[in-house]
């Protein structure tokens, strides 16, 4: 799930610095986000491209059963907590970049059955590979759909904090209510055994994008100087998670 922050002033923090420090942390940010998602996106298709049977193994396993599902929800919260620690740590940069990069791989990981779902809901693994309806096939036309949604959706809600200037931390609290309640929905589904449909994926969305807003504000005036890979990876997260439930949303509208 999507990375909270603490909305607690630091000391150093961006807000206290001049332009010229700000807008070199901004830059830093991103910039380690983008290589972040570029490296996310090798990871994951490269693990279905050359690394196809341990990818449909593992799928196979995590879709078995609601149990070994929740494991993999489990596994991804864990991850996600190690690996912030890690990017957060003070005392080593290589640190940083280890948490950063086991979140880039994990997620990556842990990816791979909804993209085989959508692979082989949408056409097949041979059309898939053989690149046809205009040389994606359909599930990775669909895919790379998903893929541009997510980007425009995190584009259009940082450009609006940016161009506004205005303080999201007061979603905070709302926020992490609402987070705890969606992961009382699922693990209630994977107990109960209730589908979670196209509505529960669009609340998801927004929840996600109201986590854009409120990080970002923290990003323009929380983050110490020296936190910017902490504050990729927490964006990362977000983003990640969002890419799953514009899947998500997309498979239950297309529902056949």
């Amino acid at each position: 799930m999507a990375l909270a922050q603490t909305a607690r002033p630091i000391e150093g923090a961006v807000a206290t610095l001049g332009v010229s420090d700000r807008v070199q942390f901004l830059r830093k940010t991103y910039l380690h986000l983008g290589v972040a998602l570029v490296a996310f996106a090798a990871v994951t298709a490269g693990m279905m491209r050359f690394m196809t049977e341990t990818s449909l193994k593992f799928s196979a396993w995590a879709l078995q059963g609601r149990w070994n599902w929740l494991m993999v929800l489990g596994m991804f919260m864990v991850v996600g907590y190690v690996a912030e620690k890690l990017a957060r740590s003070n005392s080593s940069k290589g640190l940083q970049y280890l948490g950063l990069g086991i979140a880039v791989v994990a997620e990556g990981v842990l990816l791979q059955p909804m993209l085989w779902l959508v692979v082989l809901k949408f056409g097949n693994v041979e059309q898939f590979f053989n690149g046809a309806d205009g040389g994606l096939g359909t599930g990775g036309k669909v895919i790379l759909e998903a893929a541009v949604i997510t980007i425009a959706i995190f584009v259009g809600l940082t450009v609006t904090v940016f161009t506004t200037k205005k303080d999201f931390s007061f979603m905070r609290g709302a926020l992490g209510i609402c987070t705890f309640a969606a992961l009382g929905v699922i693990i209630a589904s994977m107990i109960f055994g209730f589908h979670l449909g196209a509505i529960f994926s669009g609340l998801m969305i927004l929840l996600m994008a109201g986590y854009v807003l409120y990080q970002t504000s923290l990003v323009m005036s929380v983050f110490p100087p020296s936190g910017y890979v902490a504050a990729a990876l927490m964006l990362f997260s977000t983003i990640a998670t969002l890419f799953w439930y514009v899947l998500r949303l997309m498979m239950e509208l297309n529902r056949r």
